[in-house]
């Protein structure tokens, strides 16, 4: 975490906040935060990523779309607030199979946290629609029986 901070705070001063690299780091950081389960912490990073990312490459930027799926990691796994996580996978879902396809590995694994998100908010119908959408989530997922 240290080497991150201290690599953030040189990236600020010699490239700037809202440089791409410094985004990076932003966001890397927030996946240690994650890490050491400190979701706040985590949140922050990643939100601060987002705002730059969006400003910097777009809305629908493959990489913007990785820190929305980042945050709604974060809602589901460390917050567990569902819903909140379901809106942001839907949206970085949307993003993904519009700007690389549904047979791209960033879009399934976006469905893939969909489902596993779904499932443990008992959303049945949902989970159903989005494994038809993908059945390759019940061939590869170890835990498929945990999702019925």
């Amino acid at each position: 975490r240290k080497v991150y901070e201290r690599c953030l705070a040189g990236q600020e001063k010699v490239l700037g906040v809202d440089h791409k690299q410094t985004l990076a780091t932003v966001n890397n950081l927030g996946n240690v935060y994650q890490r050491l389960k400190d979701y706040e912490k985590a949140l922050e990073c990643y939100e601060r990523a987002l705002k730059g990312n969006e400003k910097t490459l777009g809305k629908t930027h493959p990489e913007t779309l990785g820190t929305v799926m980042n945050i709604a990691v974060v809602y589901h796994v460390g917050l567990t607030d569902y819903g909140k996580a379901e809106e942001l996978y839907d949206r970085a879902l949307e993003g993904y199979e519009a700007q690389l396809g549904k047979d791209h590995e960033n879009s399934k694994t976006c469905a893939e946290n969909l489902a596993k998100c779904l499932a443990i908010a008992g959303e049945k119908l949902k989970f159903r629609k989005i494994i038809d959408e993908y059945p390759h989530i019940l061939k590869e997922a170890q835990e498929a029986k945990n999702y019925i």
